[in-house]
């Protein structure tokens, strides 16, 4: 019987549970300085000063280092087509362009000594224009790096077709905020650069990608590749924010370079919500046209994206908008455009879903949109414009190409688990009493893109020792996803070595020849595929031995994989184990595969979720009352790991459509800059999450599988906000940005209340 597809418990827990975790902040650090960051104050200023003496005198100070003194280049955007005028100094030299850039770091014996030295330290500022608004930042009033010409980062418009809607009866236009949001991995960065007498560095960081990590310190500081050892703890959630490195990364192994000696920093949760990357930051104009009969014609989406002070990977997300804009539905025409420009505030990366979730969330709106213009039932209109299951593979109007798919299948398993039909009854029960709570039905359908990096493969290693026992080394990166579990149980389906007798080795690269790690929702179907076919490869190299000692064709030796022994077919009483054929191998190298997966492209994960929600039309607060959530992400490997992926998910997304948003003030001020300000969200402002199966294996890999990390996050949010929307549609209501806090949903209230009576 196969142990795949089974609720097999995780193997990380019993340590997570009782000795506990060994994260950034854990590592031992005999010797080490530590290092603490000057934050600029001011989100858009000229230095005009800086004066370290008063820190110098402080107890315990070691050394405080400005960008005068680094001998370090910009760091890179990592994309390509970013001018180079606007890479990021690793430490600020002339001007400030966010608040809580470093400006200088202090270096201390102890930690408690850095936070009163740093603020020793004294900066003059000439402030300069703030430009926090995208849309006044297109308009290029102020600009942030004036050699540029221009705040735009990165420029993916189309030109308009004034024509575009000309066969549409109805066209309906909605200017929507996906607003940004803050990762808040419970973790905060972390890490430590030691330098060998050698001159070879190791650095320990809290990474989701180790070898990107190792690669971008040997450029920066001139190293070859084998001099540099990148090291990954246990990581406490990345969520795309920790795929790096940053340049405190950088500053914290230079400054240990020219001290000689260790150092190590780990951040505040304030310095966290200021200098880890954010996520989403999309202004979006959407438009969608049809017929009244409810068939989507047209739909066009133009982006702003906000890149932030300093333009990365969060000025190409809008690319993966424009390609993913049609989402589930055969719309004949698509039109999207966009470009990201740069504001006086902490840049934009990858954040659970990068890209993807705000398609989805735009063209959902546009979907709601359509259906309350013509009096259409938006589940209905949905269905009817779903691509249908007969047209896969699939080429949509943007040119991408879904692998395979089932959306009407999905829609009708979370319509049928949810009683719409019932729930819409209660509804209009409620409405006809006129009570003040009020109840709203959310429905959305997605289509996502996963393992959709260029480079898509991924590397593994498999050893089986003279112990009998096996050795994984991956290239992926487990920081919660549950790898170590996965890739026992990938490793002993072919073996037939117990997942108690496999050891899984990951997060160093000495250990570890190469990795893109952890992000895109890649790891099993890149990670677990390498995995996978190096276990076969191996095993059929040591059929080959096996039949040496056993003196037979090696077309004739099995391996019994309850037993874990090779024998002649038909002959079980003469067979040799494992850790026979391993010792025997060891003269030749030992029984070891190295092997890199290639898989064929991506993978497309769908669903569809319903969201209930129930809102007090006297206060605007808006509770979360049920969310059906149907998520199909191929062949499912441990269901219990695809579940805790799809709980993450779902409480990500809803945290975006009701409570969650990064704000500044009008100069550049955040306002959210601790966890007291910023409405993460917990348990008590969810429900028990309804999920229901449903597994439609994709013909990309051999496992079946596609990613399931991030779709949660990318069905759930338009769910609950059309839900929300849906609540007070009755009292004049179509469109409610997110996220819908009390104070917004009160005040659209007044307004629509307002705008009724002046009619």
């Amino acid at each position: 019987m196969s142990i795949l597809g089974n609720r097999v418990l995780r193997r990380e827990d019993p340590k997570f549970l009782t000795t506990g975790g060994v994260y950034g902040d854990d590592l031992p650090g005999v010797g080490a300085l530590w290092a603490t960051f000057v934050r600029s104050t001011m989100a858009h200023a000229r230095i005009v000063a800086l004066d370290a003496g008063g820190a110098l005198d402080r107890p315990g100070v070691v050394a405080v280092y400005t960008a005068a003194d680094l001998d370090l280049p910009p760091v890179p955007a990592g994309m390509p087509g970013i001018p180079e005028s606007m890479f990021r100094p690793v430490l600020a030299q002339d001007v400030v362009r966010f608040v809580g850039e470093p400006v200088a770091v202090v270096l201390t014996e102890e930690r408690y000594q850095g936070e009163d030295a740093a603020e020793a330290v004294f900066v003059d500022y000439e402030p300069l224009p703030t430009v926090v608004d995208p849309e006044t930042a297109l308009a290029g009033g102020t600009l942030l790096f004036p050699d540029h010409g221009t705040n735009v980062a990165t420029d993916f418009r189309e030109p308009l077709d004034e024509h575009f809607f000309d066969d549409c009866e109805v066209v309906v236009r909605q200017r929507v905020i996906n607003q940004r949001v803050a990762p808040c991995p419970l973790e905060v960065r972390s890490g430590m650069a030691s330098w060998g007498a050698d001159g070879r560095l190791t650095q320990w960081l809290s990474t989701q990608a180790p070898h990107s990590a190792k690669d971008a310190l040997a450029g920066l500081f001139a190293l070859a590749a084998d001099q540099v050892r990148v090291i990954a703890p246990d990581v406490g959630g990345g969520f795309g924010a920790k795929i790096g490195p940053y340049p405190e990364d950088l500053v914290v192994a230079w400054s240990a370079r020219a001290q000689g000696r260790p150092v190590r920093w780990t951040e505040t949760r304030s310095e966290s919500m200021l200098g880890l990357v954010h996520g989403r930051g999309q202004i979006q104009d959407i438009a969608i046209g049809g017929n009244r009969d409810g068939q989507v014609l047209a739909y066009r989406i133009d982006v702003l994206q906000d890149a932030g002070a300093y333009p990365a990977v969060g000025a190409y997300l809008p690319m993966l908008t424009k390609l993913m804009a049609p989402g589930t539905y055969a719309i004949p025409k698509v039109s999207a455009s966009a470009c990201a420009v740069v504001t006086n505030t902490t840049s934009i990366g990858a954040y659970r879903g990068a890209g993807r979730p705000e398609a989805t969330a735009a063209i959902e709106r546009a979907m709601d949109l359509f259906a309350a213009e013509i009096g259409a039932d938006p589940a209905q209109v949905r269905r009817q414009n779903l691509v249908s299951k007969d047209f896969f593979p699939y080429t949509t109007a943007t040119g991408f190409t879904y692998d395979i798919g089932d959306y009407m299948g999905a829609l009708d398993l979370a319509l049928e688990a949810s009683d719409y039909a019932g729930l819409r009854a209660e509804q209009a029960r409620r409405r006809a009493e006129g009570g003040p709570c009020q109840m709203g039905i959310g429905v959305s359908t997605y289509v996502e893109i996963t393992n959709g990096l260029p480079d898509a493969g991924e590397f593994a290693v498999v050893e089986v020792l003279p112990t009998g026992t096996a050795r994984v080394y991956t290239g992926s990166s487990p920081h919660g996803q549950g790898h170590v579990t996965a890739w026992s149980m990938l490793a002993s389906e072919q073996l037939g070595i117990p997942m108690e007798d496999i050891e899984v080795v990951a997060n160093d690269t000495d250990l570890v020849a190469s990795g893109g790690g952890t992000m895109g929702s890649r790891s099993l179907q890149a990670g677990g595929l390498a995995v996978h076919e190096a276990s076969m490869t191996l095993v059929d190299e040591a059929r080959q031995l096996a039949a040496e000692l056993l003196e037979a064709n090696p077309d004739d030796v099995v391996l019994d994989k309850i037993e874990g022994r090779f024998h002649v077919a038909g002959t079980p009483a003469v067979a040799r184990s494992w850790a026979e054929v391993a010792s025997a191998a060891e003269e030749r190298g030992g029984l070891r595969v190295e092997h890199k997966s290639s898989p064929s492209g991506p993978t497309f994960p769908f669903g569809a979720h319903v969201a209930v929600v129930e809102v007090d039309t006297e206060t605007g607060q808006a509770r979360l009352r049920r969310l059906v959530a149907v998520d199909d992400a191929g062949t499912i490997l441990n269901p219990l790991l695809a579940e805790g992926q799809r709980h993450g998910g779902l409480a990500q997304g809803v945290a975006q459509a009701l409570l969650e948003e990064v704000r500044y003030d009008a100069d550049g001020n955040p306002v959210t800059s601790n966890l007291a300000d910023y409405a993460m969200i917990s348990a008590t402002e969810l429900p028990s999450f309804e999920l229901v199966s449903m597994a439609t294996p994709t013909p990309v890999n051999a496992l079946g599988a596609k990613g399931i990390g991030e779709s949660g996050t990318i069905g759930s949010t338009p769910a609950v906000q059309s839900a929300v929307v849906d609540a007070v549609a009755h009292l004049g209501v179509r469109h409610i940005d997110m996220p819908a806090s009390p104070q917004r949903v009160w005040q659209v209230l007044q307004d629509s209340a307002s705008h009724k009576g002046s009619e």
